[in-house]
């Protein structure tokens, strides 16, 4: 009898087990400022989204960073890397997404054959591609964030959109806002699309002007390059995107930060 109300007790809690609703997941979605290499810090480059985790109570939220270097939002998903996210995608989840810092190369060679046609419109350029070998249908940039954006909010998932941080280019000492480009049309995307935005951009620059271009310079970039962060400058790019998610009007994200 024992045995028995043991085993009944058991059956229940596996049963409470397997309906209890797991935790929300953000995924990540972007290039090498998102995630820079293996995300460990090689070379003393770090990614935002690699300390992004250290702001957010990852007991109640897991924070997974598919981002990779190199990428632009075209071979996100022409390398099946956003298929493998959609399919673990469920409702409630959140998808952060910052393309643009590899959208405006060539959409064609033998190098890189990733760039996207400049824009939002539905525009398309037809390619053998010189390096997958494989006939392929490039769009703009704005084309590959709707599918972004809409794909993620039929799983019933939320999407937020950043605009790219800004690169070390200084004028008159302060970072120069682009009145057009990605940082635009990541915006105007995001608005047309009904996702939320954060101006990633201009929250970093704002906090870069605050510092000083020498600040900046020394201690959140190396020698190497004006695009890529050391870790000072992820955790203020970090930091960035958790103070544009407290912006953010009726976005529950806010609710599971530190």
């Amino acid at each position: 009898m024992i045995k028995v109300k043991f085993l009944v007790v058991l059956v229940v809690l596996i049963s409470l087990a397997a309906i209890k609703p797991s935790k929300p997941t953000v995924y990540l979605i972007g290039d090498s400022t998102v995630k820079n290499g293996s995300g460990k810090g090689a070379d003393n480059l770090w990614g935002w989204g690699t300390v992004l985790p250290e702001l957010f109570d990852t007991v109640r939220i897991s924070i997974q960073n598919h981002a990779i270097g190199g990428r632009s939002s075209r071979t996100f998903l022409t390398e099946g890397r956003w298929e493998k996210v959609l399919a673990n995608l469920k409702a409630g989840d959140y998808v952060i997404m910052q393309f643009g810092h590899n959208d405006g190369g060539p959409v064609n060679d033998t190098l890189r054959a990733r760039g996207s046609i400049k824009g939002l419109g539905t525009e398309t350029e037809e390619i053998d591609n010189l390096i997958t070998k494989k006939h392929e249908i490039v769009h703009t940039y704005g084309w590959y964030m709707r599918k972004y954006i809409n794909e993620t909010k039929a799983k019933g998932a939320i999407p937020i959109v950043c605009s790219p941080v800004p690169r070390n280019i200084f004028k008159d000492g302060k970072i120069e806002i682009p009145e057009t480009g990605y940082t635009k049309w990541a915006e105007q995307t995001a608005a047309a699309s009904g996702a939320y935005f954060i101006d990633l951009f201009g929250i970093v620059a704002r906090n870069y002007d605050a510092m000083g271009q020498d600040k900046v310079k020394a201690d959140f970039f190396t020698e190497k390059d004006h695009t890529h962060t050391t870790k000072a400058g992820a955790e203020v790019n970090a930091k960035s995107v958790t103070d544009g998610i407290r912006l953010l009007k009726k976005c529950d994200l806010k609710n599971y930060l530190l």
